[in-house]
């Protein structure tokens, strides 16, 4: 497999419209690397950058060490899975596995044997004499993830392989890649929208906003250390709370839906704003006999609850912002009803309102 280096990357178009700032990514041999954001933030753009399909305005690309910025898509050793499929519709499953190899002169005999392995590996045995057309979407998702395997790239690229198949499909899908990227170990550059599909697969996430880079890191990291409002409510479901705090007491505390929270934020003058981020888990909806045993309780009242099956997400109205909490899928609780929320503050994320971003710890007050 292959090591990725992205240096600066950048693509601006003759328009003078910016698609992507500057980029530096490296990526370590046989990591599963996310690309996400919402639609048009860049990330197919630098998907086909990294594949040769698109050139990029500044920056240098290399693989394995090796510099490849100018070098033909053809000779970067990589091979691209995308969102249509592009599979050849009058050719079957086995012609369309081997098209690569017989383009590049391989023997008949050693493509039957990559194709054979191919087939079983991906479970397309049965469907070597189909055409596409006589495939249903999953299975031609596998067949385009077959034709890149059957190459033996350096580096996969895959941009929005599932977003054609439903959402029970979707999910049995990802979770033969994710077995197939263990078993194989394929250095994979994976573009997506969907920020659970983000999470669950990536070794690495990179989420992208407008063509800027907002966050690289571990899922869970990004997950409870966001680097701003943007991450904080495009990567988790629900989205974090975001609730307007402001400074009080002399800048000693910080008034945060109608209680008072001790103020770790450079924010030290009465009267200022700052943003306290919270996820839906680390929000408790506690009865009155329990409330006193925490430190941080506010009264609210519940507007919406939305079932899921196994939890409740209920939306409540404290100090006049909306807060989302979980409940078990036993409450008894019913819009309508006021309720009590504990406030996890062990968990809490600061950020600063004008900019968005999160209030680093070395810029927090002791």
């Amino acid at each position: 497999m292959a090591q990725l280096s992205l240096r600066r990357v950048s693509k601006t178009y003759d328009s003078g419209v910016q698609a992507l700032a500057p980029v530096d990514l490296e990526v370590a041999d046989g990591q599963l690397v996310v690309l996400v954001g919402p639609s048009g933030c860049g990330k197919s753009t630098l998907l086909r950058i990294i594949a040769g399909l698109e050139q990029s305005t500044d920056g240098q690309l290399l693989i394995d060490g090796k510099p490849v910025t100018d070098t033909a898509p053809k000779d970067r050793d990589v091979a691209m899975v995308f969102q249509n499929y592009a599979l050849y519709p009058h050719l079957t499953v086995r012609q369309n596995l081997e098209f690569a190899l017989k383009m590049r002169g391989v023997p008949q005999a050693d493509r039957n044997r990559e194709v054979t392995n191919v087939a079983e590996l991906l479970g397309l045995n049965e469907l070597l004499k189909r055409r596409p057309p006589q495939l249903s979407g999953g299975q031609q998702q596998r067949v385009a993830l077959g034709r890149a395997i059957v190459r033996r790239p350096k580096l996969f690229l895959l941009d929005e392989p599932f977003s054609n198949l439903d959402a029970t499909l979707r999910a049995s899908t990802r979770t033969e890649l994710l077995r197939l990227h263990r078993r194989l170990r394929a250095t994979t550059i994976f573009v997506t929208h969907d920020q659970i599909e983000a999470m669950s697969m990536a070794d690495v996430l990179v989420v992208l906003k407008a063509g800027v880079v907002q966050q690289i890191g571990a899922p869970l990291d990004v997950y409870r250390h966001p680097a701003n409002q943007f991450v904080a409510q495009f990567i988790g479901f629900p989205p974090m709370n975001l609730i307007e705090g402001i400074v009080c007491s002399g800048g000693a505390a910080v008034d945060v839906a109608g209680t008072r929270v001790a103020n770790p934020t450079r924010f030290s003058s009465e009267g200022d704003r700052v943003t306290l981020g919270l996820r839906a888990e680390h929000i408790a909806a506690v009865s009155g006999k329990h409330a006193g045993s925490h430190d941080h309780v506010v009264n609210a009242k519940l507007i919406l609850l939305e079932p899921l099956g196994n939890e409740i997400l209920a939306t409540c109205l404290a100090g006049g912002q909306d807060l989302i909490t979980r409940l078990p899928a036993s409450t008894s609780l019913r819009p309508g009803h006021e309720v009590r929320l504990a406030l996890n503050m062990e968990e809490a994320v600061w950020f600063d309102p004008a900019s968005g971003d999160v209030l680093e710890q070395s810029a927090v007050l002791t």
